[in-house]
């Protein structure tokens, strides 16, 4: 189950419920914007639960819709009768500009819609936070690894010799 954290005191519904943390390591994200998502009764009782997850997880725009694709929603225990399915796909809430700038992006050479975060707003509604990136070559990957254990390095020197 994936550990729910909660940004604030004095919010108590914000939450994130999941985080898609190799998404930075592995594309380089051009920009984001928040989604609104169309889910079950069962879903959200299981997402309040943090049972979610979107690291394999994708959006596409077909048929003029925005999808969230391969998403995985953990079976809420106490609903019996009217269960969901985990990985189905669910449909993403979006302006219609929002959208032509999705499908623009996507037309371009390994451009692709990757979810970042999946979180409950002040509001207690479900988002999504759905970003515009291009995958990383090996050797970006490799330079991205060294500059974060380069910062560690430094602040571990700075914290012995300050």
């Amino acid at each position: 189950m994936a550990q729910v954290k909660s940004s604030s005191k004095s919010d108590p519904n914000y939450k994130v419920v999941a985080e898609n943390r190799r998404a930075r390591f592995d594309y380089a994200i051009e920009s984001d914007v928040e989604c609104g998502i169309i889910l079950e009764g069962s879903e959200v009782k299981s997402l309040r639960e943090g049972g979610a997850n979107i690291a394999e997880s994708y959006a596409a725009v077909e048929d003029g819709e925005l999808w969230l694709v391969n998403s995985y929603i953990a079976p809420y225990k106490q609903a019996k009768t009217f269960q969901h399915e985990e990985r189905r796909r669910r449909k993403l809430l979006i302006s219609r500009k929002q959208l032509s700038d999705f499908w623009n992006a996507t037309q371009r050479k390994g451009m692709t819609l990757v979810p970042l975060v999946l979180y409950f707003n002040h509001r207690g509604m479900a988002k999504i936070k759905i970003g515009v990136a291009k995958g990383k070559k090996l050797h970006d990957k490799r330079e991205t690894a060294a500059k974060r254990d380069w910062s560690r390095q430094k602040s571990r020197l700075m914290k012995d010799h300050g």
